[in-house]
């Protein structure tokens, strides 16, 4: 076996464990001082002597804190598994890892399911609102609690992307390089819109009960409508096209609408897996977190970005519809203006919105250079500063 063949092979994270890490209170943007908060996080790879060369990856609205490696009697390879691990683009065997569960999500981290601890049931709508800064405060609490001053990068995709546009807003003196994917400084009337479709499907379920459902039936028919909607904009219609075409399912008995077209079976199936996994209040809370996100504070962009000595690398997907290049562009564009050196890639994928999760060639060999250029003064010099 040539030793290219074995490196692939052997490059699984392997079995992983997620972790906790809990805090008294956090002081939303809102004011609210809010607590105490558990955060799900797994690592990968080891943090070096001196704490350089951690990567946090922030993870998209359905995504967790299991981004690589399978967990000990299970076959869940995490959502990012593909470029997570030895010779990936993230290398683990170079860097030190992180991705953890956002504040309001229901994979381990406090939100609208969580145990309310004044009143001993589930917050469901008492669980205030947060913003994405809130989100990335929580993880900056995280990142210090695991004794790291200063991040090598911190990468994610759409909405992992707004967090990493968030940490170059408000902590640009704690990471030295950002690489936001298929994101946006703030969304569209279409994008809200969108939101707004899945959050009134969710509320128009009769088992939603103004959030207070725990104790009974989830809202599952709604959630799950919400998630068709959402799934419909992460592909493209050339992708639906290749994957589904106007193929019709082989059923046997049928009433007048079955779903017999294979993309309506599909995105059915798609819609009740989702409810298996994900909470139909911590849906409402992040879409609206998404949509009240504005990194430049109602200000021009480049205002904000002057100043930063922080390399970016913004890459897009030509066939995205739900997350354009162009908004990418205007990312590249603020940053440019601001004196911040910019690597912009629009990568010519079919998959739309999900390429950022599936163009593994490409994206690695992007992060891969951008990475090691990044690195390169820490490793040739030791020079670790801005």
């Amino acid at each position: 076996m040539n030793k290219e063949k074995k490196i692939i092979q052997n490059n699984k994270v392997g079995i992983v464990k997620t972790h906790t890490f809990s805090f008294d209170s956090l002081k939303l943007e809102s004011g609210e001082k809010f607590g105490p908060v558990n955060l799900a996080y797994e690592t990968y790879g080891f943090l070096n002597k001196d704490k350089s060369n951690a990567i946090l990856i922030t993870h998209a609205l359905s995504g967790d804190a299991h981004a690589a490696g399978v967990h000990e009697g299970k076959d869940n390879p995490g959502w990012w598994d593909d470029f997570i691990g030895p010779a990936k683009a993230f290398d683990t065997d170079k860097y030190f890892v992180i991705c953890s569960n956002i504040l309001g999500g229901c994979k381990g981290s406090t939100g609208p399911a969580s145990i309310n601890p004044k009143t001993a049931r589930p917050y469901a709508l008492d669980f205030p609102l947060i913003t994405i800064n809130d989100i990335v405060n929580a993880q900056k609490r995280l990142v210090e609690y695991l004794g790291i001053e200063k991040l090598l990068s911190v990468v994610g995709g759409s909405m992992g992307g707004q967090q990493v546009l968030s940490w170059l807003v408000n902590y640009p003196q704690n990471i030295r390089s950002a690489v936001p994917i298929a994101t946006t400084i703030k969304h569209s009337p279409q994008q809200i819109a969108f939101n707004e479709v899945g959050r009134q499907a969710i509320m128009a379920d009769g088992h939603w009960k103004s959030g207070s459902y725990y104790e009974g039936t989830a809202p599952s028919k709604g959630l799950a409508v919400a998630r068709m909607i959402g799934h419909i904009t992460y592909m493209s219609d050339k992708s639906m096209a290749e994957k589904f075409g106007r193929a019709k399912k082989d059923i046997a008995e049928t009433f007048k609408f079955t779903a017999d077209f294979e993309v309506e079976g599909y995105l059915r199936y798609r819609g009740d897996n989702f409810v298996k996994r994900f909470d139909a209040n911590s849906y409402l809370y992040i879409t609206k977190a998404m949509d009240n996100f504005d990194a430049s504070g109602g200000r021009r962009f480049e205002e904000i970005l002057r100043g930063i000595k922080v390399k970016v690398l913004v890459i897009s997907f030509k066939s995205d519809w739900l997350y354009p290049a162009y908004q990418s562009k205007e990312i590249v564009k603020a940053c440019k203006l601001a004196g911040v050196e910019t690597t912009y890639c629009e990568i010519a994928s079919t998959y739309g919105h999900d390429a950022f999760l599936l163009e593994v060639e490409e994206e690695t060999h992007l992060l891969k250079h951008f990475l090691k250029k990044v690195f390169y003064a820490y490793e040739v010099t030791g020079d670790y500063g801005a």
